[in-house]
């Protein structure tokens, strides 16, 4: 599944001067994994942001900021942006910051055990 290069690296560009960054490839796009944890990504061309769960309310009023929802059921704290909800630099940084500001508070995931056979 294609996915939209430029804003992969406008986001990596962002990012550069963090610590602990990783980028996987997961869900058909590229994530970004900050302190071991996802916190900002891309998917089709769309942005995924990592946000707290408490500003999904706040933040889907805004323009471009749809629910994720991959399975059909809302996963909270999660939105995808368009490329309308980030158009002005202005408007791109605020949702990486909010990715990143959460990224502290967020748990990581369990990590999964391999079976020894």
């Amino acid at each position: 599944m294609a996915f939209d290069e430029k804003l992969v690296d406008r986001i990596r560009e962002t990012l550069v001067d963090l610590p602990k960054v990783e980028e996987k490839y997961m869900f058909g796009g590229v994530c970004f994994m900050v302190n071991g944890k996802m916190c900002i990504g891309v998917v089709k061309d769309e942005m995924m942001c990592r946000i707290n769960p408490a500003m999904d309310e706040v933040v889907l009023e805004k323009t471009g900021c749809r629910p994720m929802d991959f399975t059909g059921k809302r996963m909270k704290g999660y939105v995808f942006i368009s490329d309308e909800g980030m158009k002005t630099k202005k408007a791109f940084e605020y949702w990486v910051d909010l990715c990143i500001e959460f990224n502290s508070l967020a748990k990581a995931s369990k990590k999964k055990t391999k079976k020894v056979k």
